[in-house]
């Protein structure tokens, strides 16, 4: 990962972006015998996959297609380490959903069903069920779902991980290349155009995250990929606190009830890092492409988890910091070839979910490539799902 090194004249495949998803899809099609050149404008994970948590959730996923990729990719990673080579602090401390109310109790019994039709271990835990794996939480919750096929990774390690085992394989990385241009010659992409030089290639993968929409522009195309600003609080590292992965049932409700979500606030997710540093977020905002963090950002996720976690007033919090999470009106990533443009090829779009399922993305892009078969249809994931007009 040389700044130095010259960029390569011609590439077989040039994938736009060095965070977790494009590290993945580098490694994946490296897998497959196919090289690749990863661009990254900044340093690696240096976008979403460097400011989020790293929970690897499955009760956050709507029953259906979303679920199944979730499944499949949270399988892999109790033996990604060992895969690639390297450790990247994975856990499987199981999850909580924690219930605050009786309308989200409701509301969440009828997602235990759904969820457990598709194969989720999960259980429907009442207050002191609840309190028994977590004790620290307040008394005044209702409950919680929980799923011991849950867990959490250290996203640095998981994207530096794919990117160092596909370097053994032929992948070639670039920090510091920013892409200006990309090339088009009858209806297909020929070339790529960055700050350091210009690669001819007939296969490139916008992996560019919440950027993903700035690249489709280059070859006029509508990508409905827009940032969502995600503060995360980080405090002093502390003696083990929290046993399992958290989430706040609010977050269920932002997906699968607006409504319930909007009388009820924004949620939490919380996490305790291998450290032992505590990991508290998000809020989600549409800011446009403002990573900075604010005070109504900070106070609204302190005073939300200070109401389930009051022992965490006692911590210090050392930093704060946002992210940008790239998300799609469906909630789906934009995964696999563009009919508009041949050798334009998607996967973005993913917003808090791109840990999770980058063994996933990085598997079904590299076999899309090398013409394998894909255990999933593609036809939930095209862009020409969505409106091109707009």
């Amino acid at each position: 990962m040389d700044k130095i090194k010259l960029l390569p004249k011609f590439a077989d495949v040039v994938i736009i972006g060095g965070g977790v998803i494009g590290a993945s899809i580098a490694y994946h099609l490296a897998k497959e015998g196919i090289a690749s050149v990863v661009l990254e404008k900044d340093e690696i994970a240096s976008g979403s996959s460097g400011a989020c948590e790293g929970l690897l959730l499955l009760q956050s996923k709507k029953p259906g297609i979303h679920l199944e990729l979730a499944l499949a990719s949270t399988s892999r990673f109790q033996h990604l380490a060992e895969e690639l080579g390297t450790d990247i602090e994975y856990e499987q401390k199981g999850g909580l959903v924690i219930i605050e109310s009786d309308e989200e109790l409701e509301a969440m019994k009828l997602f235990v069903e759904k969820q457990k039709a598709y194969g989720v271990d999960l259980t429907l835990l009442d207050r002191n069920q609840t309190l028994e794996i977590e004790p620290t939480l307040s008394p005044h919750i209702t409950g919680a779902t929980y799923s011991p096929l849950e867990g959490q990774v250290n996203p640095f390690l998981l994207t530096r991980a794919f990117l160092n085992a596909g370097e053994k394989l032929g992948v070639k990385v670039f920090t510091g290349s920013e892409v200006k241009g990309i090339g088009v010659s009858k209806g297909r992409v020929s070339a790529v155009n960055t700050t350091r030089g210009r690669i001819e290639t007939s296969l490139i993968v916008n992996a560019a995250g919440a950027y993903a929409g700035l690249i489709g522009e280059m070859v006029n195309l509508g990508i409905p990929v827009k940032p969502r600003r995600g503060q995360i609080l980080v405090t002093e590292s502390v003696p083990p606190l929290i046993n399992c992965c958290l989430l706040s049932a609010k977050y269920i409700a932002a997906k699968f009830n607006p409504a319930l979500a909007a009388s009820g606030g924004m949620g939490f997710a919380v996490e305790q890092t291998s450290n032992g540093n505590v990991l508290i977020g998000s809020t989600r905002e549409f800011a446009g492409f403002d990573r900075r963090t604010t005070y109504e950002g900070v106070n609204t996720i302190s005073d939300q988890i200070l109401k389930v976690i009051p022992n965490l007033k006692d911590l210090n919090v050392i930093r704060a910091y946002a992210g940008l999470r790239p998300f799609t009106p469906d909630g789906l990533p934009i995964l696999g070839k563009v009919e508009q443009l041949e050798g334009f090829i998607m996967a973005a779009g993913h917003e808090g979910d791109g840990i999770t399922l980058s063994p996933v993305t990085g598997e079904i892009i590299a076999k899309l490539i090398a013409q394998s078969d894909i255990p999933f249809s593609m036809e939930h994931f095209k862009l020409e799902r969505f409106d091109q007009t707009t």
